[in-house]
């Protein structure tokens, strides 16, 4: 296809931070890819550059943050040339493409929910998307009934389910005087955490053990938007530990 105007829209949801929404490319050197990137969207277009490099087409625009929230989200891409209008849930952006071209060349397939491999670099670092879509419009192509009828050609589906599963995990909020106790596990000379949170506060105490037989501690919280980790063990010389990131 060689296109001056696209219109792109679809619906998604998803508790994964990263993962390739829809990717296509063409053998100009053309391509549009629309990603999460820890938890932000973004798209990254070219309409073409040429190889003496003097015409660079490269565009990259990010927007929205936290997309990871297991809501939906609409997104809505609109191109008439090089003018690209964005919109997020209702958040429109506006911009110009890099470069001179005004067509888009996609020779090969269009992909949703992730990219063939092709062995560039690019490809095999990208994760797919896990989650859910609805609403899927290329141009006035109905791309969500047309796959579910299986009247897209050729296609390569793999696993999908046309029904949306809820995750399995359950949130606990807590409040400022709130917090969940567990037993210890005595005899066990290994200590695991793991866990997802979020939250607008920049300081507050995430998790705290005592070490059996007074060997010590481990405090894991955030201090000014920073985690922090100390471990305090009695026995050794260097008896503590801090990290922070």
């Amino acid at each position: 296809m060689k296109t001056l105007k696209d219109v792109i829209s679809l619906k998604f949801k998803t508790s994964e931070s990263e993962g390739v929404i829809f990717h296509g490319e063409g053998q100009q050197g053309d391509y549009i890819t629309l990603e999460l990137k820890k938890a932000k969207l973004v798209l990254n277009l070219n309409l073409g550059s040429n190889q003496l490099g003097s015409i660079y087409g490269h565009t990259s625009v990010m927007t929205g943050s936290l997309l990871d929230d297991h809501h939906w989200h609409s997104i809505i891409i609109e191109r008439h040339g090089r003018n690209i209008n964005l919109t997020l849930d209702r958040h429109m952006q506006h911009f110009r493409t890099n470069g001179e071209f005004d067509y888009l060349d996609l020779d090969y397939e269009i992909t949703f929910g992730g990219m063939p491999f092709s062995g560039k670099p690019s490809s095999n670092s990208r994760k797919n998307f896990k989650g859910c879509m609805e609403s899927i419009n290329y141009n006035g192509n109905n791309i969500t009934d047309l796959a579910k009828r299986k009247k897209l050609e050729p296609s390569n589906v793999g696993n999908l389910s046309f029904s949306c599963v809820e995750p399995h995990t359950v949130p606990v909020f807590f409040n400022a005087t709130s917090y969940l106790e567990v037993p210890g596990r005595p005899s066990q000379d290994l200590f695991s955490v793991s866990f997802l949170f979020r939250t607008w506060n920049p300081n507050g105490l995430l998790v705290f053990s005592n070490f059996a037989d007074g060997l010590g501690n481990v405090e894991i919280d955030i201090n000014e938007g920073k985690i922090s980790i100390h471990i305090n063990v009695t026995q050794v010389k260097k008896n503590r530990i801090d990290i922070s990131s």
